[in-house]
């Protein structure tokens, strides 16, 4: 058996990330257009938000005017 041959037999074990369905090679990773437009939606709206740390080390009170006293 060459290395090509075992390629193409061997069952993909991925799984969709949102669903955990087997993935569709079209939509990869994901099963299908539906799990991969929810995964954009959680992107655009904030849920896969890195949080940030200030320089000095600070995560700021309120991340939409930082640290600053009004």
């Amino acid at each position: 058996m060459l290395l090509n041959d075992r390629k193409t037999t061997k069952k993909s074990s991925a799984r969709c990330p949102i669903c955990k369905k087997p993935t569709q090679n079209s939509f990869r990773p994901f099963c299908s257009k539906r799990c991969a437009d929810v995964d954009l939606s959680r992107w655009l709206n904030g849920h896969y938000a890195i949080p940030v740390v200030e320089e000095d080390g600070s995560i700021p009170d309120n991340p939409q005017n930082g640290n600053r006293e009004e």
